[in-house]
C-alpha cells in the first residue's frame, strides 16, 4: 500500500486508519506540501454509480468551504483509477466511540466541553447551508489536546437515492438518527441537533437513548418518546445539562433547540432553556390540572364562607374564637407542585 498514490501521484497512501461500508481511509502524505493527510477513497461497490460518484465529488466540495477549528477540514478531491477521493485534515487523535469504549461515561463537565465544541462546529456549518446528517461517535474526533473535529461532512447527503437507501438500509448509526431521518423525511439542521443530543446522552449515561433490537423496534420506541431521564442514570449531572439534552430529543422538532447555537447557551454553566410550548397532549393535561384545582379552591372558598357566616338558633351570631392565622397557599412552580402545595394546604387548615 505504501507505493500507491492518488490524485496524478501526488498523494500516497501509507496504511488504512480504517474501514467504513461506503470507504476506505488511509494516512497519506503530500508530497507537494510535505505533511500527512488523510485520504478518503470510496468503495469499489459504490465507484460504479456514476451519480454518486457526482454527488460525492460536490458535497466534498462543499465541505471544502467550511473553514472552523472544529471541523475537519477539507483540502481536495478528485477522481483518480481507484474512484473517487477526498483529501482530508489528519486528525492525530481517537473518536469519542473509542473513548466510551475505555471509559464506559464520563463526567458531566467534560461531556458538555466536548458537546461545546461540536455545537460550534455544527452552527458553523449550518450557517453555511450544510447538514451533516451522520453525527455519532465514530464521526467526532478527539486530539491529544481536547480539541474536538467533526469528520464526514457530506458524506450521508451525497448517498441519499443510491442503491443503499434505495434497498432500505439507513446510513449512519440507527441509534443517532433523528425520527424524522429514521422515516425518510426531510432533513434539516434540527436533525443534527437531535443526533448530537444522542451523542451527549450516552456519554454522560453510558448508553444511547433508545435500546432496540431492529429499526422497526427503534421506530415504535421513538414514536412513543420514552426515554430513560439522565438523571435516573447519573444523578450528578446538573439539572440545566439534563434539560438541554432531553429538549434536543424531543421527537418533533419544533420543540428542540433552534440551532446548535442555542443547544450550547442551554449547555452552557448558568444557561436557561427559553421557554417554549409544551406539545398539545401535555397543554390540555395542564389546562384540566388548572381547572381541577380552581374548582378545588372554589369549593375550599364555599365552605369557609359558610363556616364564617354561620348563625345560632335564636338569629344572632354566636360568639366566636379568634381565628387563627391562614397562611396562603404556596405557590408551585410547576401544576403538578401546586396540587402538592394545595393538598398539604388543605390538610393542615381543614382539622
Amino acid at each position: 500500500m505504501g507505493g500507491q498514490t492518488v490524485g496524478g501521484g501526488r498523494y500516497r497512501l501509507e496504511h488504512p486508519l480504517g474501514h467504513g461500508g461506503m470507504a476506505t481511509v488511509y494516512l497519506g502524505r503530500d508530497a507537494e506540501l510535505d505533511r500527512l493527510v488523510a485520504v478518503k477513497v470510496l468503495a469499489e461497490s459504490l465507484a460504479g454509480d456514476e451519480a454518486f460518484r457526482r454527488r460525492f465529488l460536490r458535497e466534498a466540495r462543499l465541505a471544502a468551504r467550511l473553514s472552523h477549528p472544529n471541523v475537519v477540514g477539507v483540502y481536495d478531491a478528485g477522481e483518480d483509477a481507484g474512484g473517487p477521493f477526498i483529501v482530508m485534515e489528519y486528525v492525530e487523535g481517537r473518536t469519542l466511540a473509542e473513548l466510551l469504549g475505555e471509559r464506559g461515561r464520563l463526567p458531566a463537565d467534560e461531556a458538555v466541553v466536548l458537546g461545546l465544541q461540536a455545537c460550534h462546529g455544527l452552527e458553523h456549518a449550518h450557517q453555511a447551508g450544510l447538514v451533516h446528517r451522520d453525527v455519532k461517535p465514530q464521526n467526532l474526533l478527539l486530539q491529544s489536546d481536547h480539541t474536538l473535529k467533526i469528520a464526514d461532512f457530506g458524506i450521508a447527503r451525497a448517498a441519499e437515492g443510491t442503491a443503499l437507501t434505495q434497498i432500505g438500509t439507513i446510513l449512519g448509526t440507527a441509534a443517532y438518527l433523528s425520527p424524522e431521518q429514521a422515516l425518510g423525511e426531510d432533513v434539516t439542521s434540527a436533525a443534527d441537533v437531535y443526533s448530537l443530543g444522542a451523542v451527549l446522552y450516552e456519554l454522560l449515561t453510558g448508553r444511547p437513548p433508545y435500546e432496540f433490537e431492529s429499526l422497526a423496534d427503534l421506530a415504535a420506541k421513538q414514536a412513543q418518546g420514552a426515554i430513560t431521564p439522565v438523571s435516573e442514570l447519573a444523578p450528578a449531572v446538573p439539572r440545566s445539562v439534563e434539560d438541554a439534552i432531553m429538549r434536543s430529543l424531543a421527537r418533533n422538532p419544533s420543540y428542540r433547540p433552534s440551532s446548535a447555537a442555542e443547544l450550547a447557551a442551554e449547555l452552557e454553566p448558568g444557561g436557561e432553556a427559553p421557554t417554549t410550548p409544551l406539545p398539545r397532549a401535555a397543554s390540555r393535561d395542564n389546562r384540566k390540572l388548572w381547572w381541577a384545582l380552581a374548582g378545588v379552591l372554589a369549593v375550599v372558598g364555599l365552605l369557609l364562607g359558610i363556616a364564617l357566616g354561620t348563625r345560632g338558633s335564636n338569629g344572632h351570631p354566636q360568639p366566636e374564637p379568634a381565628a387563627p392565622v391562614v397562611q396562603p397557599i404556596p405557590r408551585g412552580t410547576t401544576p403538578q407542585q401546586q396540587a402538592r402545595n394545595l393538598s398539604a394546604w388543605l390538610r393542615r387548615y381543614s382539622r
